[in-house]
């Protein structure tokens, strides 16, 4: 299997596992959607991510070469790569799930917030999953972006 193709299904894999079990906790307990939309809200979310994955593996990537060896600075990139990228992508989720007036605002600051405090630790389980499949850690290194 190539290096890309590796690296497309490692952040895909990583997307859906850590941002199915999050979006659950969010949807139900802070936006308090019923289960029925919870269920809708992580199948759509489930099949966004497949296209959103990898792209925001290349988005983490381009960012995560402007830290800094420091923890802080690691912790500053990821969590805004994370927040830039998935915040308008989950807001749009669960607008189309059902989530309206504030549901959806107390669902998007949820996100937010769940974001801002994930988004070393979801760095940190990127780069568990690609070394899994035999990856460099983001922002060490470009991965390729070709398509073999």
């Amino acid at each position: 299997m190539t290096e890309t193709r590796r690296a497309f299904i490692a952040d895909t894999t990583a997307l859906i596992l850590f941002f199915t079990t999050t979006g659950v906790i969010n949807e139900r307990f802070i936006a308090g959607m019923e289960w029925e939309q919870v269920l809708h809200a992580r199948l759509l979310g489930a099949a966004l991510m497949v296209p959103v994955g990898r792209p925001y593996g290349m988005w983490r990537d381009w960012l995560m070469q402007r830290s800094g060896h420091g923890r802080l600075s690691q912790l500053l990139w990821d969590t805004f790569a994370l927040v830039s990228f998935q915040v308008p992508i989950y807001a749009a989720i669960i607008a189309i799930s059902g989530a309206s007036g504030w549901a959806l605002v107390r669902g998007v600051l949820g996100a937010t917030s769940m974001m801002l405090a994930l988004g070393r630790p979801y760095g940190a389980f990127l780069n568990w999953i690609r070394a899994l499949f035999g990856l460099p850690p983001g922002g060490t290194r470009p991965m390729s972006v070709n398509i073999d």
